[in-house]
């Protein structure tokens, strides 16, 4: 059995314009005004990263290039890697050179490294849950605007997995989808007479009326929207593996384990990336 890769972080220039944004946000007109008058220009500091809370780190790589880009004289080595669990005290990385830049880009590395620490944590969460029932923990689009790579490879940390990145790289036709173009079968219709053969196609369904529809004129996927265990199982058995089934619809950590053994292969889960509490991480110099 072949081993997965490991997981890779985005490279940089999917995220640098972010750090940029973020540094010019917190620098204003005026700069750290609080480090320049109480930090000699000279001055040399080192400290470490470490978690205050128990969770599942994101984001190591996306923290030490905030302190690269803001100077490549500090120096960052963590401790451990991304997807790992740490223990509240734990010691993620280390900072070192000067003391104006540690201070003054601390803020912005921080941040991001605890909102995604975060996302990892509860995904984590959820994927434990539903271990050994065969379903995937999925995201959705419901991430912080500006955000979504660093957010899905978060999800991707804590061991789920990513649904579609944007309304480019896959169709899914939604309720309302469905209310303009009349039925399952018209929406399914124009979207073949439009899409390219690479493109995947699903559709979210919220009856077992409209599964059978689906069944009847075909896609990849099928998204059972707020059916709830019972109905979930009885629509993967219609199913019967000729598509790809996905639960969603206010899936929480109380309804996850039931909701993955109605068999479905996927589960997309929203408040994993829009509700998710930031792992609470600080530097200590």
């Amino acid at each position: 059995m072949t081993a997965a890769f490991p997981l890779t972080a985005p490279h940089p220039l999917l995220y640098d314009d972010i750090l940029r944004r973020a540094f010019a946000e917190d620098l204003g007109r005026g700069g750290d005004l609080t480090t320049e008058a109480i930090v000699a220009p000279d001055a040399a500091g080192r400290g470490v990263i470490a978690a205050r809370k128990p969770g599942v780190v994101a984001g190591l790589a996306v923290a030490s290039r905030a302190f690269e880009l803001f100077d490549p004289a500090v120096r960052f080595g963590a401790a451990l890697c991304d997807g790992t669990r740490v223990e509240a005290g734990q010691v993620l990385a280390s900072v070192e050179g000067p003391a104006r830049s540690l201070l003054t880009a601390e803020r912005t590395a921080l941040n991001l490294l605890g909102r995604l620490s975060g996302i990892a944590t509860v995904t984590a969460e959820v994927v434990t849950l539903v271990a050994g029932t065969g379903a995937a923990v999925t995201c959705t689009r419901k991430t912080t605007p500006g955000l979504r790579v660093l957010e899905k490879y978060a999800v991707r940390a804590g061991g789920g997995v990513n649904h579609r990145f944007g309304l480019d790289d896959a169709v899914l036709v939604k309720d309302n989808h469905l209310v303009l173009a009349g039925s399952v079968t018209e929406a399914v219709r124009r979207v073949r007479a439009r899409a390219g053969h690479m493109v995947k196609i699903e559709v979210e369904v919220d009856s077992l009326e409209q599964l059978d529809e689906l069944l009847e004129v075909g896609a990849d996927a099928v998204l059972l929207d707020n059916l709830g265990p019972d109905r979930l199982r009885a629509g993967v058995e219609r199913v019967a593996g000729r598509l790809i089934t996905e639960a969603s619809g206010g899936i929480t950590p109380a309804t996850a384990r039931p909701v993955a053994e109605s068999g479905v292969d996927l589960m997309s889960i929203g408040w994993l990336t829009h509700s998710a509490p930031n792992l609470d991480v600080g530097l200590d110099l």
